[in-house]
């Protein structure tokens, strides 16, 4: 799993590439701290690339969320393939997020 950040027209975009497993999870965490963290930037989750998400991945989407929501932020996702959205809308997880 390999994610980057950076900051595009005042956003905060995370680009997220490969497997979001459970095993992947601890770490992808660590590497998008910076999101909780933001203060004053929206957030977009650049889905491009990420080819699975487990329920440890879907809970570090949500926890993103529920930093920026307090903050007056919004979570953008974009670039999500079927198998992805299938998940999203299965968990209930598709009508909690915005879309670009």
């Amino acid at each position: 799993m390999k994610t980057t950040i950076k900051e595009q027209d005042g956003n905060l975009v995370a680009i997220l590439e490969g497997r979001l497993d459970t095993a992947a999870a601890p770490q992808t965490e660590k590497d998008l701290k910076p999101l909780y963290d933001s203060a004053s930037n929206d957030i977009i989750l650049d889905c491009t690339n990420l080819d699975f998400i487990s329920s440890s991945g879907l809970r570090i989407f949500l926890t993103i969320l529920k930093s920026a929501k307090p903050k007056g932020n919004h979570v953008y996702i974009t670039g999500m393939k079927n198998e992805i959205r299938n998940v999203f809308a299965m968990t209930g997880f598709i009508n909690l997020f915005e879309y670009k």
